[in-house]
């Protein structure tokens, strides 16, 4: 590992409403190519500041590689704009051509990737169940929205999680949150924590990309501040994860697994009565 990470923020000068010159952060963005051995297989745009994280987690959730014993080292050179991956076959991926032959470009930010093979690769995911607590899930959210020093910073980024209870383990941020999510999932694969006992957080949607990435990480649930989309939610429902989708504060609705999230003390809705004949409703508009 080079651990070249880049800076994540740069400054620059604004003018504001009020013609006023200020200074603000803005996050970085750039190109970083990924070669294993001497096949070139796609460029990322990034924040650049976990390139070996991020290019890990990228061939693993992309099923390019198997196991992270396949791989001797990873050299990044951002002169060059490029990654190497070197394997131990040392002649690139097996049937490479087969394998790269189809690319499926998905809704992700900055327009994600997804090959054939691993779309071939998700029917043979089994996920075991979640089991979430309500009070957990609320401390959760709380404590992971302390950890998005990037988006207070500069915004424009996504900020991804591997959560155990109410503690992030991993987090990561990045221009894309399929990047955030491949980088969480590089982590996980060189540190080998397994994700059947977690929680996979994110501040973006949940579509279809994000379930693969999360089965493909072994997590049984996945949880969003964002809404959902319906093929998202049609793979979560076949794989059996756990959606959890527009959580924030101490909301939060269950798309998908609502048997596996225990409830807490559910409080009474209050119901406001309607107003009294020759009254004034201070609520209604005259």
């Amino acid at each position: 590992m080079s651990q070249s990470g880049l800076r994540p923020t740069h400054p620059v000068t604004v003018v504001n409403e009020y013609g006023e010159q200020t200074e603000q952060q803005i996050p970085g963005e750039f190109p970083l190519t990924i070669r294993i051995d001497d096949t070139e297989i796609v460029t990322l745009m990034t924040l650049g500041s976990q390139p070996e994280a991020l290019t890990l987690g990228y061939v693993r959730n992309q099923k390019l590689i198997d196991t992270i014993e396949e791989i001797v080292s990873i050299h990044v050179d951002w002169d060059r704009e490029l990654v190497v991956v070197e394997t131990r076959a040392g002649n690139g991926i097996d049937d490479w051509q087969e394998k790269l032959n189809r690319k499926i470009v998905t809704s992700g930010c900055g327009q994600g990737t997804i090959f054939s093979c691993t779309i071939d690769k998700l029917y043979e995911v089994v996920l075991p169940q979640a089991n979430i607590k309500q009070s957990d899930l609320y401390e959760m959210i709380r404590q992971v929205g302390k950890l998005n020093d990037i988006y207070r910073s500069a915004g424009a980024v996504h900020g991804c999680a591997l959560c155990h209870g109410t503690e992030s383990l991993i987090h990561v941020e990045d221009v894309g949150r399929h990047n955030a999510a491949d980088a969480v999932s590089g982590h996980m694969w060189l540190k080998g924590i397994d994700g059947a006992d977690k929680v996979f957080y994110t501040t973006g949607r949940l579509t279809s990309e994000i379930v693969m990435k999360t089965a493909f990480m072994g997590i049984p649930a996945l949880v969003s501040r964002s809404g959902v989309t319906h093929m998202g939610l049609e793979l979560a429902q076949h794989l059996g994860l756990t959606m959890i989708a527009r959580a924030k504060g101490k909301h939060f609705l269950v798309y998908h697994g609502a048997q596996n999230v225990e409830l807490d003390a559910i409080p009474q809705k209050r119901v406001v009565p309607p107003p009294t004949k020759g009254m004034l409703d201070l609520n209604t508009s005259p």
